[in-house]
């Protein structure tokens, strides 16, 4: 995991042109069509494994950012962001999903997520706890905070308008595909 972060990291913001839509097993939020697929764009010549990382990892982050779009399109303010396990554990990829998505970073000293988070609004909901908001600053401490590198953000906010049309322009084609394999 540290070498491939390593290798993605040795490669520019954009991976020279090549983008990751990281569709593998279709889509939900926010554009639910479960035929969605993964897709490569703007493979050349020039890339390498290290581009397809980079590329991949911002993919993901970008597909990310998709849901914090629908969600900032609703009027919902969305200053940090928490992230636990996978993409957590690389301070590049911390940095780089500050970048994209335009938000605080927060790491979290647990990694515990959905069943810490359970147990917490189940003892709310129990009355074991008083407030929410309380009790997840007590019981789930933030590690560190990255802010994001506004000198990064423009360069990732031309590069998101790029990513975000990729779907729309291959949709029908995934449909047609998964006719012809059925």
């Amino acid at each position: 995991y540290d070498l491939l972060m390593a290798s993605a990291e040795r490669i520019p913001i954009g991976a020279e042109g090549l983008y990751f839509l990281p569709y593998i097993m279709g889509e939900r939020t926010p554009i639910n069509d479960p035929h969605a697929r993964g897709a490569f764009v703007g493979l050349s010549f020039r890339h390498g494994p290290d581009h397809l990382i980079r590329a991949l990892v911002e993919g993901v982050s970008f597909a990310l950012r998709d849901n914090m779009e629908v969600a900032r399109s609703l009027n919902v303010k969305v200053d940090q962001v928490r992230l636990i396990g996978g993409g957590a554990k690389s301070p590049f990829w911390r940095q780089l999903m500050a970048d994209i998505l335009g938000a605080e970073v927060a790491i979290l000293k647990t990694n515990e997520g959905p069943g810490q988070g359970a147990a917490i609004l189940a003892g709310v909901g129990a009355g074991i706890y008083d407030d929410l908001t309380d009790t997840v600053d007590e019981l789930v401490p933030l590690a560190e905070l990255i802010e994001p590198r506004k000198e990064n953000q423009k360069r990732y906010n031309d590069l998101y308008s790029l990513f975000h049309g990729l779907y729309p322009a291959l949709k029908n084609h995934y449909r047609v595909a998964q006719a012809l394999i059925e």
